[in-house]
């Protein structure tokens, strides 16, 4: 029975621990995956670690850090984004860990090719061709490298070494950056994926390289080893596209995903409490959990009053109450939430919500993308 004082009841559902194979997130709620670009070189330094810790101290029971490059030239598009390979990079990485296990919170790492989304040039290796299944960006324009059997192979073998990696530093689990439009997400998509071999075709054989990643994972780490999918239906600069249309063909995308060895799906979407399909009022989580039986995090706007679009134009967020969000938990109806802005925003967030002291939260505004606070 939950209570009828809104700060008890968001402390009563929101800082239940959740199991997540073989971690215990101490409550609810996750730091959701934001690229900050503050690491030079790729290599993370000791603001990055006060910089999650800080948030794992403000009572985030889980941080997923922003994108991380894999060990494959094409994978990244900027000198600044942490890479997830290299002694110096992983040194960095790992005195991240220690600092937000320090402050009581779990950290996973997401992993992240951006494929056709990378540009011609771009560091941290100029000469990488931007690389994907067809070749073809998002608006459907030949730019770059349709990925040899070869490609495919090496991109999958740096996910797994990551993947290993990881585990062997500390980390309690890893996230897939299979959404947004990206690497991984332009197999899933039909409007990027025109191939005519086993990785192209129908929206199952469309999954064909996102499972054999998340199998060549769950092979380089522990059985209990936590592996979150992030997955979307829009993509950046295409926020009508959409994977699936109906829970039938959604489906179909996270069966082989789930067989493969994912722990946990990660749903995003812009705002989290809009019905997914018609007839009900899941959201994406909702559905990929109904569909799979699997945990999900839900993520979208939460505690704000706009979305990031508009708060990256400039328009200040306000903050918004979660009553909406409590009553999906209370449903079961999704297992986390991420949140992302909010916290930049303010990294007590967490415990502000928990307390009751919703009175004190700090707005977010887009200036503050601008330092690491």
């Amino acid at each position: 029975m939950t209570s009828s004082d809104p700060a008890a009841r968001a402390a009563q559902v929101l800082s239940r621990p959740f199991s997540l194979g073989g971690l215990t997130v101490p409550n609810r709620i996750a730091m959701a995956p934001m690229t900050r670009e503050f690491s030079p070189g790729g290599v993370p330094g000791a603001d990055v670690a006060e910089y999650y810790a800080r948030r794992a101290a403000g009572g985030v029971g889980l941080i997923i850090t922003e994108g991380t490059y894999v060990d494959h030239p094409a994978a990244g598009t900027s000198g600044a984004v942490p890479r997830f390979h290299g002694e110096d990079a992983l040194g960095g990485w790992q005195r991240v860990v220690e600092a937000v296990h320090a402050a009581g919170g779990t950290i996973m790492p997401q992993l992240w090719h951006v494929g056709m989304a990378r540009e011609a040039g771009a560091p941290p290796f100029p000469d990488a061709p931007p690389s994907g299944p067809s070749g073809l960006a998002l608006d459907g324009t030949p730019s770059g490298h349709a990925m040899t059997q070869q490609d495919l192979d090496d991109v999958i073998a740096a996910f797994a070494e990551a993947a290993r990696a990881a585990e062997r530093i500390g980390f309690d689990g890893i996230e897939l950056h299979g959404a947004h439009g990206y690497l991984i997400d332009q197999f899933l998509w039909s409007g990027t994926n025109r191939r005519t071999d086993a990785y192209g075709g129908d929206l199952v054989a469309r999954t064909r390289f996102a499972a054999e990643i998340v199998a060549a994972c769950r092979a380089a780490v522990s059985p209990d080893f936590p592996i979150l999918f992030r997955m979307s239906q829009w993509k950046m600069g295409n926020y009508e596209a959409r994977l699936a249309d109906t829970p039938e063909e959604l489906d179909a995308i996270v069966a082989p995903l789930t067989a493969a060895g994912v722990s946990s799906f990660h749903a995003s979407t812009r705002r989290y409490w809009l019905p997914e399909f018609e007839d009900s009022d899941l959201n994406l989580a909702g559905w990929v959990k109904k569909l799979s039986g699997l945990p999900t995090v839900t993520v979208g706007s939460v505690g704000l009053d706009n979305e990031f679009i508009q708060a990256f134009q400039g328009k200040q967020a306000g903050v918004a109450g979660i009553d909406r969000l409590l009553d999906r938990m209370e449903r079961d109806e999704f297992d986390l939430v991420a949140v992302g802005r909010a916290l930049l925003g303010d990294p007590e967030w967490a415990a502000k919500i928990f307390e009751g002291r919703t009175g004190e939260l700090v707005p977010f505004d887009a200036s503050m993308l601008r330092t690491l606070s």
